[in-house]
């Protein structure tokens, strides 16, 4: 199937001015890899880091162009990947996902579980908001569609109490770091098609530059051996979000070639 390369370069819901310029070489490095061309959406703007009603209303026109590029895409027939900045795009592109792909799990590796609502949210922040937006927790204005049975949650460590009472009550598959981990996830997606959102912040601290850092998290070993399961599945599409270009403001630029090849398994997939 064509795969179509997408790099989001608007502001939504930045705490920091260093996720819009990180998506650029993850998208120019898997351009090269794979002999694409990316599309761009959005254009870069400085972080506001405000309650997520004001994040959201600014983001909206970017947002609204990211959805229109993701439905043109799967209603062609062709399969995602694109560089997203920061979580709070999968706002946009998850309900195109699960309009065209309703048996396909979404696996969200990242350290959070970004399943808060507005009124659950102790911080307010837009990403924690970005997956119960698409699950219809609550109402983004960019629609929904996406079932929790259809969710399979990797890496998590840093959770809030309305999360983890929807994960306990809904029985949602959490894939915690530690041993088997490649084999736990294959239970979970139990060989459905799959869309995979990575947020690098799932990733031990120190591997690539992230907003948040939690210990405990994936190593880039841990990743490409859960890359080599979900590439068993049939793999409709793949996110990559909260790759910052630096380890801080005016930093020497970080490559993502050691991310970009623990991904393999799940490139080559889409090459098929």
């Amino acid at each position: 199937m064509p795969i179509a390369l997408t790099c989001f370069q608007g502001r939504c819901g930045d705490h920091n001015d260093l996720a819009i310029p990180g998506a650029r070489p993850i998208a120019s490095q898997l351009a090269l890899k794979l002999g694409l061309e990316a599309a761009v959406v959005g254009a870069p703007a400085p972080a506001m880091n405000v309650d997520w009603s004001i994040e959201l209303e600014a983001a909206m026109p970017a947002l609204r162009q990211m959805q229109d590029r993701f439905e043109a895409i799967y209603a062609e027939g062709s399969v995602s990947l694109a560089a997203t900045s920061r979580c709070a795009v999968s706002l946009a592109t998850l309900p195109a996902v699960a309009r065209h792909h309703r048996d396909a799990v979404v696996v969200w590796f990242d350290s959070h579980g970004d399943l808060n609502t507005p009124e659950a949210s102790d911080t307010g922040y837009l990403g924690g908001l970005a997956l119960a937006g698409p699950l219809g927790l609550w109402q983004s204005g960019l629609g929904d569609g996406l079932s929790l049975g259809n969710v399979v949650l990797v890496g998590q460590r840093d959770l809030d109490p309305f999360e983890i009472e929807l994960i306990h009550q809904h029985r949602i598959p959490h894939i915690l770091p530690g041993t088997d981990l490649a084999q736990r996830l294959a239970d979970a997606v139990a060989g459905r098609p799959v869309y995979i959102h990575l947020d690098c912040d799932v990733l031990n601290p120190g591997i690539v530059p992230t907003d948040y850092r939690h210990d405990d998290g994936l190593s880039l070993d841990d990743l490409r051996a859960a890359c080599e399961v979900l590439a068993e599945s049939r793999v409709v599409g793949l996110e990559i979000a909260e790759f910052q270009n630096a380890w801080s403001t005016d930093g020497e630029p970080v490559s993502p070639v050691p991310l970009i090849e623990a991904l393999e398994p799940l490139l080559a997939a889409l090459r098929r």
